[in-house]
C-alpha cells in the first residue's frame, strides 16, 4: 500500500499557494513542492489532492492510503459531498480520479503528523514567489 501524504497551503487567503506531496512506496519516497498561484486555503488542499492522485495514476500505484490534516477535506471525500459549493467540482474532481485505483482511503491525521507534507506546502508558496520575480 503506497502511503501519500498531503497538504495545501497559502499566503493569505486568497493568496499565493501551493500543495506538499509526500508518498512512502516500499521504501521509495518522494516529495512534491507545487507551486498553485493565489488561491483560498481550502481550495489548495483540495488542489492537494488532485495533484496527488495524478501523481499516484502517472506513477502506476494502485492501492493508495491518503492522510490528510484538513478535516474539511476529508470529509467531504467519505462523505462524497462538499459543504461549501464553491469546492463542489473540485470534490466531483476527487472522486472521478480516485474510482481510477483498485483501493482508495483517506483519513484525517493530525498536523504534526503531516510535517513533511506542510514543509513542502510552505516550499512552494515560495517557488510561486520566485517565479513571480524571474517575471
Amino acid at each position: 500500500m503506497v502511503e501519500v501524504y498531503i497538504d495545501g497551503a497559502s499566503a493569505g487567503d486568497p493568496g499565493q499557494s501551493g500543495v506538499g506531496i509526500y508518498i512512502k512506496n516500499s521504501g521509495e519516497n518522494l516529495s512534491y513542492s507545487i507551486p498553485l498561484g493565489i488561491n483560498e486555503n481550502h481550495e489548495a488542499e483540495y488542489l492537494a489532492c488532485i495533484k496527488a492522485l495524478q501523481i499516484c495514476r502517472e506513477k502506476n500505484f494502485n492501492v493508495l492510503s491518503f492522510r490528510s490534516d484538513s478535516q474539511a477535506v476529508v470529509n467531504a471525500v467519505e462523505k462524497e459531498y462538499a459543504r461549501n459549493k464553491k469546492y463542489k467540482h473540485l470534490l466531483e474532481e476527487i472522486l472521478q480520479l480516485s474510482k481510477e485505483f483498485d483501493l482508495f482511503f483517506i483519513k484525517w491525521i493530525p498536523s504534526k503528523e503531516n510535517k513533511r507534507a506542510d514543509e513542502l506546502a510552505r516550499k512552494a508558496i515560495h517557488l510561486n514567489e520566485d517565479s513571480t520575480n524571474e517575471l
